[in-house]
């Protein structure tokens, strides 16, 4: 019986051509040995599986090869490669850097690079893992590495580039190798089953393709443990059960029970799932995959992203035109939290839950774009009757700023138009407090509302005549604080802290609590005086500024303190203290 061999050494590349999805590392590779321009110490760094100590194999076999093909590849014919093929070369040295890491292994190497090769041009020395090295076995590799013999060439190979010290990274040339694309995985995978003559389903090489995630090696892996389940016949359905893998189908219809906001058959779905065994952390980004699919797969220029089938590229294009893109910003949002916190969540189960109908609810929030919190608004709960006192504009010349005199009325009583019902609460009003007991209704920072027609009306609360009293004065003076703009928002509410106290016939004035509040008024006085004199009917109105007087704190003595300020005021005190040598406890 034949010996088994894994497709992954089986179909091992042999040249360069046959290195799959790494073009330009390769082009650039053989550019360099057809031109000659060979470094002493290159880098082969990039996820697992995805080729850097094949290429580091090939690129030893062709330098020593001594007839190289039209197009630069080995010739496979000489002894140099013969002794390759047979695993018997002398010319090339592989350590494993992960279980060979100390000093005295890096030692025994640097005595193997004085030795020059028997046969062929170059000793080769490929490192894999060399991240793996202690400080001290970089540190002694560091002066051979920068400049070894002519005939030697060392190459590293690395999953974890950010591990390797600066010092190595600078004597080398660096080559990224690149995860190798869904498309390339699946087409090599077609070779193979071609190659052996298996029977394969495109969807599920897909499906194998996506468990490798960019490495090939773990599809050759998945791919013949798939071929001895199915014996040889690959399906879809099959490669689902062994690899427990959530069928899609099961995503495209959640999506489609949460867009028709159905929560219940959503709830039992997902149960479903739980049922086979999956676990609900898998699901919820298994999910948030899928909206994130639906996103790219809207527009043609994202599609390149969709990594999947040209059948379910077309599926999830249908499915994503019924979607509209703040749902998908939402949903994506909410999952990628629900997946964040499921580890810590206690209820499990109820994460999920809660996030699948937090989903279904955000089909009816328009606002909700690039996954925000949509706004939300405050419903009315009560009618709400406003009284208005009438405000007539005044413009005046720039650059004063534009004010809105109170116009006289009448003794008689107005009839204003209330707030119409289920109307949002006006809560910009302010209630004034009058000396005399009446209070008024002011307006803050509103304009006047026109009357409605057809609408009932109230009696104003107070009217206001154009006479200097207190009562006027300080509702003029609190409509003078509403003008402000919005950019002096603190400076109106200093403004309506403040009752201000008529001292003259023709003069008022204000009580301020510290200086700076006493300047901003400062500035503002004429155009106070300005609106208060046009209101009231007094031009040559005058306001004076008074500054709070500042209380002097009383400072407290402890009993010893005490004593002894009364020992300096009192000379008998100190004649007694002196005699009966008193003491205060």
């Amino acid at each position: 019986m034949e010996q088994y061999i894994v497709s992954a050494r089986k179909y091992r590349p042999a040249t360069f051509d046959m290195v799959v999805g790494q073009r330009a590392l390769t082009t650039t590779l053989l550019n360099a040995i057809r031109t000659g321009k060979l470094a002493h110490a290159y880098l082969f760094c990039g996820p697992r599986g995805v080729g850097k100590t094949t290429c580091a194999r090939i690129f030893a076999k062709t330098i020593n090869c001594e007839h190289l093909g039209p197009n630069g590849e080995p010739c496979g014919e000489c002894e140099s490669c013969r002794a390759f093929d047979e695993q018997r070369s002398m010319n090339i040295h592989e350590l494993d850097a992960a279980s060979n890491n100390s000093v005295d292994d890096i030692r025994e190497l640097i005595d193997q690079v004085r030795i020059p090769p028997q046969i062929g041009r170059y000793k080769v020395f490929i490192i894999d893992e060399v991240h793996m090295l202690s400080q001290q076995a970089f540190n002694a590799f560091l002066k051979t590495l920068e400049e070894p013999p002519k005939y030697v060439i060392f190459i590293l190979a690395t999953t974890e580039k950010h591990k390797i010290l600066p010092t190595i990274l600078s004597r080398c040339q660096v080559y990224d190798f690149a995860r190798i694309t869904l498309k390339s995985t699946v087409d090599h995978l077609k070779y193979v089953a071609e190659k052996e003559g298996y029977q394969v389903e495109e969807e599920a090489l897909n499906l194998i393709a996506q468990k490798a995630d960019g490495g090939m090696r773990d599809a050759l892996s998945i791919f013949d443990q798939m071929v001895s389940f199915t014996q040889g016949n690959v399906t879809y359905q099959a490669t689902l059960e062994n690899l427990n893998i959530l069928d899609s189908e099961y995503y495209f219809r959640m999506v489609d029970l949460l867009l028709e906001k159905n929560v219940e058959d959503s709830l039992l779905l997902f149960n479903e799932i739980v049922e086979k065994g999956f676990d609900g952390g898998n699901f919820i980004g298994g999910l948030a995959s899928h909206f994130r699919s639906l996103l790219v797969s809207r527009d043609a220029k994202t599609l390149p992203l969709l990594e999947v089938s040209e059948s379910q590229q077309k599926r999830f294009h249908e499915q994503a035109m019924r979607c509209r893109p703040q749902f998908v910003y939402r949903a994506i949002k909410l999952c990628n939290d629900c997946d964040l916190g499921y580890r810590q969540s206690r209820n499990k189960r109820l994460q999920v839950e809660l996030c699948l109908i937090l989903v279904a609810e955000a089909t009816d929030e328009d606002g909700a774009g690039a996954g925000r919190r949509p706004a939300k608004t405050l419903k009315p709960l009560f009618k709400q009757a406003v009284a208005q006192v009438a405000v007539a504009s005044a413009q005046t010349t720039a650059p004063q700023r534009a004010v809105s005199p109170v116009v006289p009325q009448s003794a008689t009583t107005k009839k204003v138009s209330s707030a119409p019902t289920l109307q949002k609460l006006n809560l910009s009003s302010t209630s004034i407090r009058m000396p005399s007991g009446k209070t008024l209704q002011s307006p803050v920072g509103q304009p006047p509302q026109p009357e409605a027609a057809n609408e009932p009306t109230v009696p104003q609360a107070t009217t206001l005549t154009r006479k200097f009293d207190t009562d006027n004065l300080i509702l003029t003076w609190q409509q003078f604080a509403n003008t402000l703009p919005q950019s002096e928002a603190v400076t109106a509410q200093r403004l309506r802290a403040i009752t201000p106290e008529i001292t003259s016939p023709k003069s008022f004035s204000i009580t301020v609590n510290n200086p700076f509040i006493q300047k901003t008024i400062e500035k503002l006085k004429g155009e106070i005086v300005q609106y208060i004199g046009s209101a009231l009917q007094v031009p040559d109105v005058s306001m004076d500024i008074q500054l709070a007087a500042i209380e002097v704190a009383v400072k407290s003595y402890s009993k010893p303190d005490l004593f002894k300020k009364m020992l300096s005021d009192s000379s008998a005190l100190r004649q007694l203290h002196q005699i009966f040598e008193l003491e205060i406890e």
